[in-house]
């Protein structure tokens, strides 16, 4: 088995230099063989508010520059234990939604024979619909661990039924997720009305609340997901809004009273025994940003995550 190609060693090339992939991995043209691939929708055209997270892809690998080849806090070498790349964007119609879906769901069953895991950034959260169909395809329906401010489980926008308001809608009426083991968390402010939680339980999902955390605690939000979504095939979708604006001002709909990075890196690494079978981080709109901050905020998700797959790519191999 040949070595994995990790990242440009940045005491050699300097870390502001070089094309910007994530985390400055190969791309994966330039590797024999692939495990996990890191996967950009530069698509915004399902938004119903603050544009720009078509940006969003470029903007998180730019900010993805300092990330480092050994997580501490996971104990874990992603890039020695699994061949990680970047596989750049996903083109996508920005001119026909329905289109730009149906390309995101061919990509990604494509993208999907080529590696075992796929971890996407966003784009708007439009993309987890076709991403879930792509996953669904290959695992049957999966536990949906969704971290976000909104439910994003509306009916329709301007009669839209497709929109990034809408996705885990959809996902359950096509049977994508499991009904027993989905799970929001951070979600938080108004909603239209006490209706769209009724739906949203009957649409099979549980709620971790930003308040239940804020009053409970990091640890009891963590016992309820995981006993919520138990041992079933995992997907993961990261709206960066799930973040309070202090720590992640540039997004879309952004809503006070969010997670702090901190809580939600803590949640996520708490995931190191589930079958994660695929992740996106979605809604990072750069004109919003400050500093990077949500770039930054962003690049830690994933690189979170992708060290999670790692550690199960790993394992299985042994």
């Amino acid at each position: 088995m040949t070595e994995n190609v990790g990242p440009i060693d940045a005491s050699v090339n300097p870390r502001y230099s070089g094309i910007a992939t994530f985390a400055r991995l190969p791309r994966i043209e330039d590797v024999p063989r692939a495990d996990i691939a890191v996967v950009g929708i530069p698509f915004d055209s399902g938004v119903s508010y603050r544009p720009g997270t078509r940006f969003g892809p470029s903007h998180v690998r730019e900010s993805s520059r300092l990330l480092r080849p050994y997580n501490p806090a996971q104990d874990v070498s992603p890039f020695a234990i699994a061949q990680v790349v970047d596989a750049g964007d996903i083109p996508v119609n920005p001119f026909d939604l329905t289109e730009a879906v149906s390309e995101v769901e061919r990509a990604a069953l494509a993208l999907g024979e080529q590696v075992q895991r796929i971890v996407t950034i966003g784009g708007d959260h439009t993309v987890a619909l076709p991403l879930l169909r792509a996953v669904a395809a290959k695992h049957g329906p999966v536990a949906v661990l969704h971290f976000d401010a909104h439910l994003d489980t509306w009916d329709t926008y301007f009669g839209a039924p497709i929109t990034h308001g809408t996705p885990f809608r959809r996902a359950s009426e096509e049977g994508l997720i499991d009904l027993t083991a989905s799970c929001h968390v951070g979600t938080r402010g108004p909603l239209y009305s006490k209706q769209d939680l009724e739906d949203d339980e009957r649409l099979g999902f549980s709620i971790v609340s930003s308040e239940y955390i804020e009053e409970h605690g990091v640890e009891a939000g963590i016992a309820r997901i995981m006993q919520r979504i138990g041992d079933k095939p995992l997907y993961v979708s990261i709206d960066i809004d799930v973040l309070d604006p202090a720590h992640a001002p540039g997004t879309g709909t952004p809503e006070a009273g969010g997670l702090t990075s901190r809580e939600l890196l803590r949640i996520l690494r708490a995931l190191s025994s589930q079958n994660i079978v695929g992740a996106d981080v979605v809604e990072v709109s750069p004109a919003y940003d400050h500093a990077q901050m949500t770039g930054i905020a962003a690049s830690h998700v994933v690189y979170e995550l992708v060290c999670l797959l790692a550690a199960r790519v790993g394992s299985d191999s042994q």
